[in-house]
């Protein structure tokens, strides 16, 4: 009797675990012919998943990433499974401020139009720093992409209406950000942490400064991904990570929902500078929807990727 009870309660757990893997998927079936996508971080994971999704509605599509090499080949793959040609990569890398200003600057060149921005490429949790000084996670997470979109704003309001997708994580919750120490590079969780909020408040101002401008922002949690990070840890970490994974994580395609979702439907555009789970419109604990702070964290970005 005591194997038996074991048995059911282990079979009710498991499929417990499969039930809360589900995820809701993008149904809008809008076409994106003449458009223009830039996704950051889009040679793997939910970067690459949201890039044959948006290429098989026939937008144009560059990912822009580190490695040209693992580009190249992502590109191969993404014009194959979605039949659609136009999709180009261009070297791009977030932890060195300068690479971010000369891609901005040849993408301008290169491209005539920007529809939407997706700023997908993270940061683990590690404790490293960027060529610029700043943490790993902030540097990438955060102020890499927050000098690209500015330096890319201009083009995205040419093309109004335009979007710009920014993914955090629902671990924002664990911390608040320190004004006195924004690098905050001790604890690597805790530093992640900080770095998902930071893009919380970036998504929330940029939506107020760019309101009734034609451009609206979208902070997006995708999930528990089973994506490629943890290529930057040990290998007893990477094995335990796997079997966690496959009992709580989704797949790359179904973390791409929510992300797809914010940049194509008409009812997500209601939501602008909203914060988006499971394909709709989710609430952030209180202090997390300061506009004080998020006024605050914008201006000492602009300070120290020297904008201001």
């Amino acid at each position: 009797m005591y194997l038996l009870s074991t048995v059911v309660a282990s079979l009710a757990v498991f499929f417990l675990l499969k039930w809360m893997k589900k995820r809701r998927y993008c149904t809008d079936v809008k076409r994106l012919d003449g458009k223009t996508v830039l996704i950051t971080g889009g040679s793997s994971g939910i970067g690459k998943e949201t890039a044959v999704a948006l290429a098989m509605r026939g937008a144009r599509v560059v990912i822009a990433c580190r490695d040209a090499d693992r580009a190249e080949k992502a590109v191969r793959e993404i014009k194959s499974r979605s039949r659609n040609l136009a999709v180009v990569c261009m070297e791009l890398d977030l932890a060195n401020l300068r690479s971010v200003r000369n891609f901005c600057k040849s993408f301008l060149q290169k491209e005539k139009r920007l529809d939407i921005l997706i700023n997908n490429a993270a940061m683990p949790a590690i404790l490293d720093w960027t060529d610029d000084g700043f943490s790993m996670c902030l540097g990438v997470n955060h102020l890499g992409h927050f000098l690209l979109t500015n330096l890319l704003l201009g083009r995205l309001k040419e093309c109004a209406p335009s979007r710009v997708v920014t993914l955090t994580c629902s671990s924002y919750k664990y911390q608040k950000l320190d004004f006195q120490d924004l690098n905050y590079n001790l604890l690597p969780f805790f530093t992640y942490c900080r770095s998902k909020l930071a893009n919380v408040y970036f998504s929330h101002e940029l939506g107020r400064l760019t309101q009734g401008k034609g451009v609206t922002s979208y902070a997006v949690h995708p999930g528990f991904v089973q994506s490629e990070w943890t290529c930057h840890y040990s290998f007893l970490f990477r094995a335990v990570m796997r079997v966690l994974m496959w009992m709580f994580s989704v797949s790359c395609e179904a973390g791409a929902q929510t992300v797809v979702y914010c940049a194509v439907s008409d009812e997500a555009a209601i939501h602008g500078g909203g914060y988006f789970v499971d394909c709709r419109a989710a609430t952030l604990r209180p202090f997390a929807r300061d506009a004080g702070v998020a006024k605050k964290l914008w201006e000492a970005s602009e300070r120290l990727v020297k904008l201001a």
